[in-house]
């Protein structure tokens, strides 16, 4: 597994988004960061409570420059399904990430066990949820790596924090060797 650096350069990112054409975050320019969001799939029903709660708060990441960007090893389908059935009206969601990119991204590999608890079936292997913050000449800013689909950042709490670190110039942390 890739362990990640700040102030380092990211791994490449390129995924197709649903109803855009494919999402490069080398393409992205944001006036402070790119956001990007790994979510288990359709499958969770925890991701479901936390993408709503990102979908509702999204105007607030863009009006501090934050670009913010959904994405998952799910196909189009059911990454479509997630859209409709989680009322994600406003964020971009990526689908198909290959899981060799997944791992580049240093986050955690799991394997199906059947149907969750809203009874929908997991994949035989999808990667758990991640978050992280890249600065726009694509380097890392900050991360958040889970190995289970508990304990992620709030939402809430983050903005609170990027409101100071934008204000603050405030500096990436936890580069030292």
């Amino acid at each position: 597994m890739t362990k990640l650096t700040p102030r380092q350069a990211v791994p490449a990112l390129e995924v197709p988004i649903l109803g855009g054409p494919k999402w490069r975050l080398a393409d992205q320019s944001p006036a402070h960061f790119t956001m990007a969001v790994f979510y288990r799939g359709f499958h969770c029903p925890i991701c479901a409570n936390y993408l709503r709660d990102l979908d509702r708060k999204l105007s607030k990441f863009t009006d501090l420059g934050v670009d913010v960007i959904v994405l998952s090893s799910d196909s189009e389908e059911r990454a479509r399904m997630a859209q409709q059935q989680w009322g994600l009206n406003n964020l971009t969601i990526g689908y198909n990430l290959p899981l060799d990119d997944a791992r580049a991204w240093g986050l955690f590999i799991s394997s199906g066990r059947g149907k969750t608890s809203t009874g929908v079936e997991e994949p035989a292997l999808f990667s758990e949820p991640g978050l992280f913050l890249i600065r726009p000449d694509g380097t890392l800013y900050a991360s958040s790596v889970n190995t289970m689909p508990f304990a992620r950042p709030n939402f809430g709490e983050l903005l609170q924090s990027l409101t100071f670190i934008i204000e603050k110039d405030y500096p990436a942390r936890g580069e030292a060797a």
